[in-house]
């Protein structure tokens, strides 16, 4: 049976990242071992996947003496499992995990590119990251970019060869399980219920943000742009679906904004997202960078457009004047226009709404994306093992 190990710095990356995939891979015939941060809610990922698991000690932030120990750790853990196949990804799991496979001489390397965190970045700051990056990719025997928009910035950075690189269908690393955000009865009850704790009074306009409050998220700009909004749209009422994250904090008078603001609700980190899509009227997304949001597809599900800034990722996930609206980014007046056209015409809403829930359901879901990428995994399994592809026996086979 051939086996795959993916890498990833915690648990929590593999319950939101790697969702269903999992299970997916092992119910075609794979032998999969998650590997990450250990501790109880890797067992309990590892239970829910129906997968094994692998402990190996990583943090989110970077430590040089941390980061040696994991190394020598997923070393050590991958020559004892012997995979055919490791698949890493974020940035720490990514480079960690693709400098152990190189070590170890996995037959068969993928490094998943979810973002490039160096975007924006100068001096030496960028230049230790695109260092990572060169290292990661250079281990790598292909390079998966969850997005065409980001392999095209992943070229121009000119860290590894351009053949190595692949973007699954239309872009994404999991796609979206269009069941878990449809929007039921039972969700839909749900939501109303949210809706009168939250205090969002029935006849509002709601902007609706999912994610992390932090600066790259473009929370100040999100802020400035709902405040010219609601100047011409006063029932316009801002729903934040998120917690403040403290490695990238936003300033002392965004966060006092967003914690005591009129017509401003904040709900905090949640376990299920989708009960407050249908809520929105309009999702705004001013993310500074992303690699491919996932966020703009599950509330087109709910037939939700979507208002986002031109960054890498974004461009992907939403099409400009089709399932959404794309502005110039930092340009927060073009947000806040954007934005009150959707909350002033019903018919522009429901259209772009109509068409992103489309989108959605004919090119991201999951099934698709998981099974192009088990096809990745046979065409660079025949390659390096030096089996045809018709005399490799493929899994479930």
């Amino acid at each position: 049976m051939t086996r795959i190990a993916y890498v990833v710095t915690t648990p929590l990356t593999a319950r939101t990242l790697l969702r269903g995939q999992l299970r997916y891979m092992r119910s075609i015939g794979y032998d999969v071992t998650l590997i990450a941060d250990a501790g109880e809610e890797l067992d309990q990922v590892g239970r829910s996947e129906g997968v094994e698991v692998a402990g190996v000690r990583m943090s989110r932030n970077m430590s040089p003496v941390e980061d040696v120990r994991s190394l020598v750790e997923l070393c050590l853990t991958l020559r004892k499992l012997q995979p055919h196949v490791v698949n890493a990804g974020t940035m720490k799991a990514g480079l960690l995990g693709m400098m152990a496979a190189f070590v170890a001489r996995v037959p068969v390397r993928v490094y998943v590119l979810r973002g490039l965190r160096l975007e924006g970045l100068t001096g030496l700051s960028r230049a230790v990251l695109t260092f990572c990056e060169f290292v990661a990719s250079g281990c790598a025997h292909r390079v998966i970019c969850v997005s065409p928009s980001l392999r095209r910035e992943y070229e121009r950075l000119g860290v590894t060869r351009a053949s190595k690189l692949r973007v699954l269908l239309a872009g994404s690393s999991n796609g979206i399980d269009t069941a878990r955000y449809e929007p039921t009865a039972e969700r839909l009850a749900a939501a109303a219920s949210r809706r009168s704790q939250l205090g969002i009074p029935a006849d509002a306009k709601v902007v609706g943000f999912v994610g992390r409050i932090t600066h790259d998220k473009g929370i100040e700009d999100l802020l400035r742009a709902f405040e010219s909004v609601r100047k011409r749209v006063p029932r316009a009422f801002l729903l934040l679906v998120g917690g403040f994250d403290d490695t990238d904090p936003v300033s002392v008078d965004c966060k006092q904004a967003v914690q005591n603001g009129e017509s401003i609700a904040l709900t905090g980190f949640v376990d299920d997202v989708a009960v407050f899509y249908p809520l929105m009227d309009v999702l705004v997304l001013p993310s500074f960078r992303e690699g491919f949001p996932n966020v703009p597809l599950e509330a087109a599900i709910s037939s939700v457009p979507t208002v986002a800034y031109a960054a890498t990722g974004t461009v992907d996930a939403v099409a400009d004047g089709h399932t959404g609206t794309i502005v110039p980014k930092l340009d927060w007046r073009a947000l806040g226009d954007a934005v009150a056209r959707y909350l002033t015409d019903d018919a522009l809403r429901a259209a772009h709404g109509s068409s992103a829930r489309e989108r959605a359901l004919e090119l991201f879901r999951n099934d698709a994306i998981w099974s192009a990428l088990a096809a990745q995994y046979e065409e660079l399994l025949a390659a390096h093992l030096g089996m045809s592809a018709t005399s490799f026996p493929s899994p479930g086979r």
